[in-house]
């Protein structure tokens, strides 16, 4: 990768790991379906004005809308909101792959590898330790429901990657190739009624006005960071990457992107926790490694029978 590329990865990096932080920021002004909403509007508008839309059907495009801004980001925004620690929201939420891997062997049935029944046991006993269930009396539980609704944004994430696939592959059928960003841009018109609706019922009209008309900069930041830094900018560079180099070599540096969090959270918002959590971010991390690391190094053999 070239030098300025990979610069560019870890902005994106960076951008997506703070975002947590900027998520808990912003649920505290904002109720957290508002802030959803908000934040797919200003995602949506303008970019849709100049983002030609994607050459897939628009079933693909509504899909990908519910089940990433509807369900991923409603969960996580709540999550935090109820008490989920934003560092270890970043960690749980790489949980997504492990639900990817199931999805595409229930959908496309594909087989699931060792290494991945290996990395999913390894990964659990992270999330065990993480939840601060267990080991030393200082640490801070992570609020039960907090914990499964983190776990439901996972659930959607991981379908919405199956969404995906599907979608570029129906492109691929009839000889295009999908624009993963026009996608994200595009899709982001389809969360905002629904979510306003949800923040109408659930969070009441009293409390939607308050936030609005007493709305203060770090609030209002919040929404730029989320709406333009980490959804447009962010998905555009992640993105061109992706289309620049194999999947293999830039996939796996979105594991990364909790171990930012972690940090961000620590130095940001002062987040503390035990040695036990700690432990199990890093198990999670490393379940997700082994589970990845035969993915990648079957591609990389596949590629290399190829050239002879």
């Amino acid at each position: 990768m070239k030098t300025r590329d990979a610069v560019l990865a870890f902005i994106v990096i960076v951008v997506w790991g703070i975002n947590f932080t900027v998520i808990k920021f912003g649920v505290e002004g904002v109720p957290p379906m508002l802030l959803v909403a908000l934040r797919f509007i200003f995602a949506a508008f303008p970019a849709v004005l100049f983002i030609k839309p994607p050459d897939v059907s628009w079933k693909y495009v509504v899909a990908f809308g519910l089940t990433v801004g509807v369900g991923q980001f409603s969960c996580l925004f709540y999550a935090i909101y109820t008490g989920m620690p934003a560092g270890i929201a970043s960690v749980v939420l790489q949980s997504q792959a492990f639900f990817t891997i199931l999805f595409a062997c229930i959908y496309f049935k594909e087989r699931i590898r060792t290494s991945q029944i290996i990395g999913l046991l390894v990964s659990g006993v992270g999330l065990f330790f993480i939840t601060g269930r267990v080991g030393e009396q200082n640490a801070a539980p992570i609020p039960i429901s907090a914990f499964f609704i983190i776990l439901a944004a996972a659930f959607f994430w991981g379908l919405s990657n199956i969404v995906v696939r599907q979608a570029s592959q129906a492109a691929a059928a009839q000889g295009k190739k999908m624009n993963v960003f026009s996608m994200v841009i595009w899709s982001s018109l389809v969360p905002p009624l629904p979510m306003l609706a949800a923040s109408l019922v659930l969070e009441k009209p009293a409390l939607i006005w308050q936030a609005l008309i007493h709305i203060n900069a770090l609030s209002i930041f919040s929404i730029i960071y989320l709406a333009f830094l980490a959804t447009v900018a962010g998905y555009g560079l992640w993105s061109q990457l992706m289309s620049k180099y194999p999947a293999q070599k830039v996939a796996p540096l979105s594991l990364l992107i909790p171990v930012v969090g972690l940090i961000a959270a620590r130095l940001i918002l002062g987040e503390e926790l035990s040695l036990m959590q700690w432990a199990g971010g890093v198990i999670i991390i490393a379940g997700l490694l082994i589970s990845n690391f035969t993915v990648l190094t079957s591609t990389l053999a596949f590629g290399k029978r190829n050239k002879k």
